[in-house]
């Protein structure tokens, strides 16, 4: 088989589902740290919380597409 058309191997789909499940856990970081913060400063918008998620979820896709242009080299 040419190598564009390899079958993708379990560690592949392994390291895709693992990059969801990070996603997941820093946008989570994020919104919770941003409930707490709201929380303490009584804001009467939901500000920390949306601005945290946004940040964690820009940080962590800078990370994945790092990630992923070294491996593909």
């Amino acid at each position: 088989m040419a190598e564009s058309q390899k079958k993708p191997s379990k560690n592949e789909a392994l390291k895709y589902a693992g990059m969801g499940t990070q996603m997941l856990i820093a946008i989570g970081i994020g919104v919770f740290i941003g409930k707490k913060l709201d929380a303490y400063f009584q804001t009467e918008r939901p500000v920390y919380t949306a601005v945290l998620a946004l940040v964690f979820l820009v940080v962590v896709m800078y990370s994945i597409l790092k990630g992923l242009i070294r491996n593909d080299k």
